[in-house]
C-alpha cells in the first residue's frame, strides 16, 4: 500500500501563486516518477507536470514559464510551484507516483491522492 498526502491548494486571484505538496508513503521499494494531474469540472482528467526519479520534466504547454514541478527534500516527495494563475488554473490537482513496491511482484504500480482543490478567481 502506497499512500499519497497532498496539501497546499486554495483560493486565490488572478495572478496568484500555491505551492502545492505531495508525498508518499508505503512499501516503497522505487519510484519511477511522480507527476501532477489536474481535472476541471466537465473535463477529463489532463498532466500537468511530471518528474522522473532521473529529474526529467515535461509540461503541459498551458503551465510552461508559469508551472515548476521539483522534488523534495523527503523521500518520494513531490511539489508543484504555480505562479501566475488565471482563472482555467481552476480544477482538482491530482498527485499521482508511480513505482515499483515491497512485496509485490510484476512492474510498475500506480497511486493517486485525494485531490486538492485550487480555485482562481478573476
Amino acid at each position: 500500500q502506497v499512500q499519497l498526502v497532498e496539501s497546499g491548494g486554495g483560493l486565490v486571484q488572478a495572478g496568484g501563486s500555491l505551492r502545492l505538496s505531495c508525498a508518499a508513503s508505503g512499501s516503497i521499494f522505487s519510484t519511477n516518477a511522480m507527476g501532477w494531474y489536474r481535472q476541471a469540472p466537465g473535463k477529463q482528467r489532463e498532466l500537468v507536470a511530471i518528474i522522473t526519479s532521473g529529474g526529467s520534466t515535461n509540461y503541459q504547454d498551458s503551465v510552461k514559464g508559469r508551472f515548476t514541478i521539483s522534488r523534495g527534500n523527503a523521500k518520494n516527495s513531490v511539489y508543484l510551484q504555480m505562479n501566475s494563475l488565471k482563472p482555467e488554473d481552476t480544477a482538482v490537482y491530482y498527485c499521482r507516483w508511480t513505482g515499483r513496491m515491497y512485496s509485490t511482484s510484476g512492474g510498475y504500480m500506480e497511486y493517486w491522492g485525494q485531490g486538492t482543490q485550487v480555485t482562481v478567481s478573476s
